[in-house]
């Protein structure tokens, strides 16, 4: 287990690395581009392209900010955080979300400005082949930087790398108001500076809404809940997995629990080795550290309470926006019947549902005390 766990820090490790020189990377090409684009923008008196120029400088404190917050989110667990500091990167991803806002806002206003008190711009073919190199630039950038995010699953790098896009066909819209100008003597820098500035403030809301839900918590990716599902019903013990719920501490950073079924007739000790090779496998195959794996007991001696589970659970999947049904256990001594039962959210009323199906248990088994549990499926 101490060798696998060496090997998913430097799983870790090299995926900061990635991060931190993709992101130093952008860090060069925004400057760069901003001098440009800034110098341009001053001596042609062109709004747009300033604002252009200022959005490279926004894009490049942003690349600081992924930094900052890529180291700090690789510090130690301690005392005070024992499950690590992974979701600074959160934190980061919103002050970039931040930054981003207040540079479009800024640029709105700007824009207005011009609108009302114009100013004649004075374009070379120097400044068009200027703007239209800082297109092709921020199109290769945009690729990389996005690519690089997908690989290592960095929301920051693939927020950035759609930002870059964007900015290109940002950038291509002020080469073509500049070249209408050129023709046709037509100033449309201040209402092009407006455009990007709504565009720059749409993107600043996007980020932030989705690092804040990153931050409430949203559902884990279907793919990784089925391979681990998967991985835990491949132990012979095991007869189905239930309730997987996971709590991420920064990106790819989870702790799971869930339920599995078991047959009754299975020893403490047999229980305890089954959960021990359980954790050892999905942390093994996902990186995912279960904290937690309760017990289902499934009746397997009882020929009436296996009836009684082919019933129920046919009685219960013909109810509209039911999608699972799992731990029935009966105890025909005590005459308790335990079930958990899956509804839709999009259920117009899921309470009421549940208790129609509750009652029409009831009804088939008076005798019985109906010990059920309304489930979600997280």
């Amino acid at each position: 287990m101490s060798e696998q766990t060496e090997s998913l820090e430097t799983l870790q490790a090299n995926r900061n690395q990635v991060i931190i020189r993709t992101s130093i990377i952008g860090i060069a090409a925004n400057i760069f581009l901003a001098a440009f684009k800034a110098a341009v923008g001053l001596v042609s008196h062109s709004i747009a392209v300033v604002l252009d120029a200022v959005n490279n400088l926004s894009d490049a404190l942003s690349s600081v900010i992924t930094i900052i917050g890529t180291k700090l989110a690789s510090r130690k667990p301690d005392k005070k955080h024992p499950l690590g500091h992974g979701r600074i990167e959160y934190l980061s991803a919103m002050i970039v979300a931040a930054i981003v806002l207040y540079a479009g806002l800024t640029s709105l206003i700007e824009s207005v400005k011009k609108i009302i008190h114009p100013e004649t711009p004075n374009y070379s073919i120097v400044s068009l082949v200027i703007i239209a190199s800082a297109v092709i630039v921020k199109l290769l950038l945009g690729n990389y930087v996005k690519k690089k995010g997908e690989e290592v699953k960095s929301a920051s790098l693939i927020a950035s790398g759609s930002d870059a896009l964007f900015d290109a066909i940002l950038s291509a819209s002020v080469l073509v108001s500049a070249v209408i100008f050129m023709i046709w003597h037509v100033s449309l820098e201040a209402y092009v500076g407006v455009l990007i500035s709504c565009f720059i403030i749409k993107s600043g809301i996007e980020m932030l809404s989705e690092t804040l839900d990153d931050i409430l918590g949203t559902r884990v990716d279907r793919g990784l809940v089925s391979a681990i599902r998967k991985t835990i019903c491949e132990d012979e013990a095991v007869h189905g997995a239930y309730d997987l719920i996971f709590h991420a501490y920064g990106p790819e950073r989870y702790f799971g629990s869930a339920h599995v079924e078991v047959p009754d007739t299975m020893t403490a000790e047999e229980i305890d080795l089954m959960e021990r090779r359980i954790a050892k496998d999905v942390y093994l195959k996902h990186g995912v550290a279960m904290t937690g794996i309760g017990i289902y007991s499934m009746n397997t001696t009882n020929d009436q309470v296996k009836e009684m589970r082919t019933n129920i659970t046919r009685l219960i999947m013909s109810h509209e926006g039911v999608l699972q049904v799992h731990g029935f256990y009966a105890d025909i001594e005590k005459k308790t019947i335990s079930l958990d039962v899956i509804l839709d959210f999009e259920l117009e009323d899921r309470q009421a549902t549940f208790e129609q199906i509750k009652a029409e248990i009831q009804q088939a088994y008076p005798d019985y005390d109906i010990r059920m549990t309304l489930d979600i499926d997280a």
